[in-house]
């Protein structure tokens, strides 16, 4: 007997302390933890080697600029209080200065010139900083430093709050040297603790921040590639937070009354895009304008997108300033392309194309087939190759393959940072022309935009260099995006950032 209540007393006990653990991980999960879930991993936090998205979702949380761009897409203070125009060529800022990076040193004007210095010299982002002349990046006192550009630049403001331009600590870059990129020190609210390639990345809030403190301890971001799968871990409640919903989960993230939805136009542009320079017939403007025709893009923004976003017109977002919204949609047109592809000498089509994509997005997935079935009514075959996400971008980045699908989001919000990396010939490559395009009527025309001041004129420059990558068609132009997210219905404080990447510091998980 004695045996037998003392054994009731220690399971009675247990089964206590389970439930007491129970209750203190939920508790500590509503207070103090968010777990986010998107498609696909980061692909190195050494920002000024790669500009996608997966990779500025978290590192905006690691990492801050000079100048901030909030949700309403105004410019705010960021690392630096204030900034005056010296003349037309260089501004002056001035730096907080109760700033500490996450390795304890002490943020200083001497790491925004070797941000900037090291910025200028990176084939990755150089559209981004191409401007900064270094010779002009100055060092006036610990929190006062000058940045020049070699010529008048109008949206230089606002290209210095890109995520990519955020500011780096020369010492942990130098001590991290090539493992920097998995070990990130930056100034943001939340610092960086582990990476399991492929899996998730976990940030901590950074108790020495110097603004408002994160809301949530520990912030988790998961990789979880399959739409449906990011979407029932929401509804377990095993996430707080799924990324890019897919247009066919909208309904069930509506109709699941413990859910959010959210859904927010956004900066967007996808394409499939035709290497220019490559050996098979897609070098040549005919075919390239042919297959633009045999596409019907509003059935594949009905059926692939279900809805979501709208039929892109061109190049450009029309929330972007110099979009050009008199440009003539490739209209789906069948006849037309069979015409111009016999004119191309391909009347029967007998030619195969390699179109690339990557393997974490289901929608362009899709899209391939699509343009598999399309093409296969022309003779034209298609060969889709999915491969991993960052070797996506290495293989796109070389040229590789003739066709891929991508998508650009105009983060500044100006036609420069819409046009320039994506189709000025200086910009082959990973550093955004991954059609390989080249038109000297359209360098001109990009270079004078960069320069012009007068806003009238750089607008009337940029629908003149859209009209010509219109007729050129060096993509298929698609969808104008639309950020859709679901949340558990406790999470409070979520926001939409039009560039599709956000700030999650006041972001926490309620009772």
């Amino acid at each position: 007997m004695k045996y037998r209540k003392k054994l009731s007393i220690i399971m009675i006990a247990a089964f206590a302390l389970f439930l007491t653990a129970c209750s203190s991980g939920s508790s500590q999960g509503a207070k103090d933890s968010l777990i986010i879930a998107s498609s696909a991993d980061a692909v190195t936090f050494d920002i000024q080697n790669t500009n996608d998205q997966a990779t500025t979702r978290i590192a905006r949380q690691i990492y801050e600029t000079l100048i901030k761009q909030n949700e309403k897409l105004e410019l705010e203070p960021g690392l630096a209080e204030s900034w005056t125009a010296i003349d037309d060529t260089t501004y002056e800022f001035k730096l907080r200065k109760d700033v500490k990076f996450h390795n304890g040193e002490a943020f200083t004007a001497k790491d925004v010139a070797y941000t900037m210095n090291r910025a200028a010299a990176s084939e990755q982002i150089g559209h981004i900083v191409g401007s900064v002349d270094p010779a002009k990046v100055k060092i006036v006192d610990d929190h006062t430093i000058q940045i020049g550009t070699k010529e008048p630049f109008g949206p230089f403001l606002t290209h210095l709050a890109h995520p990519a331009t955020a500011i780096m600590n020369e010492k942990a870059v130098t001590e991290g040297g090539q493992d920097y990129g998995t070990q990130p020190v930056g100034t943001g609210p939340y610092k960086f603790t582990n990476w399991t390639a492929g899996s998730e990345v976990n940030v901590e809030r950074f108790a020495d921040y110097w603004g408002e403190k994160g809301l949530a301890e520990t912030i988790t971001f998961k990789v979880i590639k399959e739409n449906s799968v990011r979407l029932i871990a929401l509804e377990n409640g095993e996430i707080d937070i799924a990324l890019d919903v897919a247009p066919s989960d909208i309904a069930k993230v509506e109709e699941n009354k413990d859910l959010a939805l959210y859904r927010d136009l956004n900066l967007s542009t996808g394409y499939v895009g035709f290497n220019t320079q490559s050996k098979t017939p897609v070098n040549d403007v005919r075919v390239r304008q042919a297959i633009n025709y045999a596409i019907d893009v509003d059935a594949i923004v009905k059926t692939v997108y279900q809805g979501v976003g709208k039929a892109a017109q061109g190049p450009l977002n029309p929330l972007v300033f110099g979009a050009n919204s008199e440009l003539e949609p490739y209209n789906y047109d069948v006849d037309k392309a069979k015409a111009l592809l016999a004119e191309a000498g391909y009347a029967d089509g007998g030619f195969t194309l390699k179109l690339l994509v990557g393997d974490n997005n289901a929608e362009r997935i899709k899209i391939a087939e699509v343009v598999k079935e399309e093409l296969s009514k022309l003779g034209i075959t298609v060969e889709i190759n999915q491969l991993e996400w960052g070797a996506y971008l290495d293989a796109t980045g070389k040229g590789e393959g003739d066709m891929y699908i991508l998508g650009w989001t105009t983060v500044t919000t100006d036609a420069d940072y819409g046009l320039y990396p994506l189709f000025h010939t200086s910009q082959f490559g990973k550093a955004g022309n991954r059609a390989f395009y080249s038109n000297p009527k359209v360098d001109q025309l990009l270079d004078d935009g960069k320069t012009t001041t007068d806003p009238a004129a750089r607008e009337a420059l940029y629908k003149e260099a859209q009209v010509i990558i219109r007729d050129e068609a060096p993509w298929i132009f698609v969808q104008d995006g639309e950020n859709v997210t679901a949340t558990r219905k406790n999470v409070q404080g979520f926001k939409h950032h039009p560039t599709g990447s956000y700030f999650l510091s006041q972001v926490k998980v309620g009772e």
